[in-house]
C-alpha cells in the first residue's frame, strides 16, 4: 500500500443491536468495538456513511435523522464519558417540550417540529448545550417516566422547562390547561415547577396560571356534581356560605347537607401561596366547623380523579352517622 491507495472503511464490527435501532453510536460504544478515531472520521467524510449529529454522537447511516434519533442522540450526548461525574449513572431524562410531545399533548409540537432537545441533567453534570441539544440543570432530579424506552421528565417538569424558554401567552395557557383538563397532573405540582424555575415574575405566564387555577377548580367541581349523581347521593346545597345568626362568617363550602350537617371542601388552594399559612387556615376553618357540630369531608382534586368511589363512600359514611352525633348549632346557609 503507498499513499496514494484510497482508504476503504473496514466491515464495523457491531452487535446485533445498537442503541435499539443500529442508528445511533457514540464514540466511546465505537472505540469498544475496535474503530480508532480515524476510522470514525473516514466514515463521516462528506459522501460517506455515516454522519457525527452531536460531538460524540453519530448516525450511522445516510439522510437526516428523525425525531426519536435526535432524542436518543440527545441523551447518548448526555451520557457521554466526562459528562459524568464517576460514580453516578447517566441520570439524564427529556424534558421541555419534546418531552410533551413524548405525552402527547395536543398543544405541543409533534417531535418533528422541535427545534430544540431539552435534556434534564443532574446539577453535577460536566456538559453545556450544544448544536440543538439544551441542557438543563436538576437540583433533585426527578424521577422519570419511560415512554417508548425514553426517559422523560413527568409532566410537571416538562412543563416548567418547556414555559421558560416560551414567550408566546397563547401557547403557555394552552399547554397548562391542557396539562390539568386531560388529567396529567394537577395545577398544583405545575404551579410548585414554575415556582421554583423563578417563572413567576413573568406576566403571561402569570396570567397563564391564573387561566390553570380557574380550569382546575371547574374541573374538580364538575367531578364532584359526577360523584354525586354517579353513586346516588342526596343532593345537597352547592357553593354556599355559612354563617352564625347575627354572627361572623364560617367559611364557604362547596356542598353542605344541612340536614345531616355534613360539608364537602375542595382542596384547590393556589400553590402561589405558601403551602403551611393555607393549610393553617384550613385545619382553623375546619375546627371551628367541627366545633359546631359540622362534619367536614376534605377531598382533593386528585382524590376526585383517581379514587371517586371511595370519596363517595367517605361522604355516604358521614351522611348515616349524622343520627348518632348531637345535632349540630343552627347556621344560616347563604348563596355563594
Amino acid at each position: 500500500m503507498n499513499h496514494n491507495t484510497p482508504i476503504t472503511p473496514r466491515p464495523l464490527p457491531l452487535p446485533s443491536r445498537v442503541d435499539g435501532r443500529q442508528r445511533l453510536a457514540s464514540t466511546a460504544q465505537l472505540r469498544e468495538r475496535g474503530l480508532s478515531g480515524a476510522d470514525i472520521a473516514a466514515r463521516c467524510r462528506p459522501g460517506g456513511a455515516w454522519q457525527q449529529i452531536l460531538p460524540g454522537v453519530f448516525l450511522l447511516g445516510p439522510g437526516q435523522p428523525t425525531g426519536e434519533d435526535r432524542l436518543r442522540a440527545a441523551l447518548l450526548h448526555a451520557a457521554r464519558p466526562g459528562a459524568v461525574p464517576a460514580g453516578q449513572g447517566p441520570g439524564a431524562m427529556i424534558t421541555g417540550l419534546a418531552a410533551l410531545a413524548l405525552h402527547r399533548f395536543s398543544s405541543a409540537p409533534p417531535l418533528t417540529g422541535v427545534d430544540r432537545i431539552d435534556v434534564l441533567v443532574p446539577r453535577t453534570r460536566r456538559l453545556r448545550s450544544t448544536g440543538w441539544v439544551r441542557v438543563v440543570r436538576a437540583q433533585e432530579s426527578p424521577e422519570p417516566l419511560r415512554i417508548a424506552g425514553v426517559p422523560v421528565a413527568p409532566v410537571a417538569r416538562a412543563l416548567a422547562d418547556a414555559v421558560s424558554g416560551l414567550t408566546d401567552a397563547g401557547v403557555v395557557r394552552r399547554l397548562l390547561t391542557e396539562a390539568v383538563r386531560d388529567g396529567h397532573c394537577e395545577p398544583g405540582a405545575v404551579v410548585r415547577e414554575l415556582n421554583r424555575a423563578r417563572l413567576l415574575n413573568r406576566p403571561h405566564v402569570v396570567d397563564a396560571v391564573d387561566s390553570l387555577l380557574a380550569e382546575g377548580r371547574s374541573i374538580a367541581e364538575e367531578r364532584l356534581y359526577e360523584m354525586v349523581r354517579e353513586f346516588a347521593l342526596p343532593d345537597p346545597l352547592w357553593n354556599v356560605d355559612l354563617r352564625l345568626p347575627g354572627g361572623p362568617h364560617l367559611g364557604g363550602l362547596d356542598a353542605y347537607w344541612p340536614d345531616q350537617a355534613v360539608a364537602v371542601e375542595l382542596d384547590t388552594r393556589a400553590p402561589r401561596q405558601d403551602d403551611d399559612t393555607l393549610w393553617s387556615e384550613y385545619t382553623r376553618k375546619r375546627e371551628h366547623l367541627e366545633r359546631l357540630g359540622i362534619t367536614v369531608v376534605h377531598i382533593t382534586p386528585r382524590k376526585l380523579r383517581e379514587a371517586m368511589d371511595q370519596q363517595a363512600t367517605v361522604v355516604r359514611t358521614a351522611l348515616m352517622a349524622a343520627a348518632d352525633r348531637q345535632p349540630a348549632a343552627y347556621v344560616v346557609v347563604l348563596p355563594r
